[in-house]
C-alpha cells in the first residue's frame, strides 16, 4: 500500500516557532487548489500502489473552503486507485472547528481529525503567537464528538521558555479530560529563521534546561502509559487500535507521494521534496513541469532511512528484516555498533528486534547516528 501527503501551506498567522513551510497570502488558495490537482495528474503514475491513507497536512488545512477540499479529493480518486477503507487525516485549529466545517468533515471522506492545541496554558499560547485559546480546544472536540468524528488526534509541546513542570502536568491532563483517541508530543525545537530562534539569539528569552526536559518527557510517559495510551513511536501515543496509519507508513518503509509546495515524496528507489516557494510551484505546475529535487538512493541510505525510522517506534529493527534487505554485512555491522548500547542499557534486543530502552529513547538521536552507516 502507498500514501498521498497534500500540504497546505496557508495560515492566518505564523507561530514564531514554526519551521514548516506556510505563507499567510489567502488570496492565493484557489490557484494553489487548482494546482495541486493538475500536479495529482501530472503524477498519477508515481505510485505503483493502491492509496491506504490520506493527509492532509499544513500551514492549515482548515483554512480551505469546504469546495477546495472537495475539488481536492475529487482529484485524489480520480488520478488515483484509492482502498475502499482508508485513513484521511485532516489537519486544523481548534479556533476554525465550526459546527459547519465538524458536519462538513463528517460528510467527507475524512475520517480522523490532527488538532494543533500544543498547550492549555493562555498564557503558552498567547506568546507563541496561536490564534486560539484553551477553551477552544475544547470546544472543538465537542463539535467534532457532536458530529460523530469519532478519531481525534491532538499536538502538544513542552520545553517553552519558562514553562514550569505543574503547566506541562495540566497540559496532560487537560488532553486526558478529552478522552481523544491520539496524542503527539513534541519538545520544542528552535528551527533556522524562526522568530523563536531570533529571542533565544538576542537572549530574550532562555532555552529550558535539558533536566527540565527529561523531566517533562519523562512525567508524559508515565501518565500516558497508566492512562490506556500504547506509547509507539518516540513522539506518539494511541488509544488500542487508533495509531496513526499515515504516519507508521513513513517508519515502516511504505512509499508515498507528497503534493503541493514543499512536499516529499519517496518511492523506495528514490526521494523528491517540492520547492517550497508557492509562487514557483504554481508556476511550474502551470508548465507542465514538476518543481522537484531528487535524491537516487544507495544501498547505504536506504539501510540509514531504515534505522532513523524503526527505532524510533516501540518495535525496533526488525534484524531478520535487515540481513533479507541488505545482507549479512549489514547485520554484522548494526550488531557490531548496537553492542556497546546494549550493554549500557540505552538498547535491548528482544527475539529479532533491536530497540531502544526507556533510558535509551532520550539519547535516541545519538544512538540512531551510531548505528549508520554512512
Amino acid at each position: 500500500m502507498s500514501g498521498l501527503y497534500v500540504h497546505i501551506p496557508f495560515c492566518k498567522s505564523r507561530c514564531i516557532y514554526c519551521g514548516f513551510y506556510s505563507t499567510t497570502h489567502e488570496e492565493l488558495r484557489s490557484r494553489y487548489v487548482d494546482s495541486l490537482c493538475e500536479e495529482l495528474r501530472l503524477r498519477r503514475d508515481y505510485l505503483d500502489d493502491r492509496i491506504s491513507t490520506i493527509y492532509l497536512g499544513g500551514g492549515t488545512p482548515s483554512q480551505l473552503c469546504q469546495t477546495d477540499i472537495d475539488r481536492i479529493f475529487d482529484a485524489i480518486y480520480k488520478y488515483n486507485k484509492v482502498e475502499d477503507s482508508i485513513e484521511a487525516t485532516f489537519e486544523c485549529n481548534p479556533d476554525d472547528i465550526t459546527e459547519s466545517l465538524a458536519d462538513y468533515i463528517k460528510s467527507s471522506p475524512i475520517n480522523r481529525v490532527s488538532m494543533g492545541a500544543q498547550s492549555f496554558s493562555d498564557d503558552i499560547l498567547s506568546f507563541i503567537r496561536r490564534r486560539h485559546n484553551a477553551s477552544q480546544i475544547i470546544s472543538a472536540v465537542e463539535r467534532l464528538r457532536k458530529a460523530d468524528v469519532s478519531n481525534i488526534s491532538i499536538d502538544l509541546m513542552f520545553g517553552f521558555p519558562q514553562e514550569s513542570i505543574q503547566t506541562w502536568r495540566t497540559d496532560i491532563e487537560s488532553a486526558l479530560n478529552l478522552e481523544i483517541e491520539h496524542i503527539s508530543a513534541y519538545s520544542l525545537m528552535y528551527e533556522e529563521g524562526t522568530a523563536m530562534t531570533k529571542l533565544l539569539l538576542e537572549n530574550r528569552i532562555k532555552e529550558c534546561d535539558e533536566e527540565t526536559y527529561l523531566a517533562m518527557y519523562n512525567i508524559l510517559i508515565d501518565k500516558l502509559v497508566a492512562a490506556g495510551y500504547e506509547h509507539y513511536e518516540i513522539s506518539n501515543f494511541a488509544k488500542s487500535g487508533y495509531r496513526s496509519i499515515h504516519n507508521s507508513n513513513y517508519w515502516n518503509d511504505i512509499p508515498y507521494l507528497g503534493i503541493g509546495a514543499s512536499a516529499h515524496s519517496f518511492n523506495r528507489m528514490s526521494r523528491q521534496w517540492n520547492i517550497d516557494d508557492i509562487s514557483s510551484y504554481m508556476e511550474s505546475i502551470s508548465k507542465k513541469t514538476i518543481p522537484a529535487e531528487t535524491e537516487f538512493l544507495t544501498k547505504d541510505s536506504r539501510f540509514d532511512d531504515v534505522v532513523m525510522t524503526r527505532l524510533r517506534t516501540c518495535e525496533g529493527i526488525d534484524m531478520i528484516g535487515i540481513k533479507k534487505k541488505f545482507g549479512e554485512d549489514y547485520l554484522a555491522f548494526l550488531y557490531k555498533e548496537a553492542a556497546p548500547h546494549i550493554e549500557n542499557g540505552l538498547m535491548t534486543l528482544e527475539g529479532s528486534h533491536l530497540h531502544l530502552t526507556r533510558k535509551g529513547l532520550f539519547v535516541s538521536d545519538s544512538i540512531i547516528s551510531d548505528l549508520m552507516h554512512v
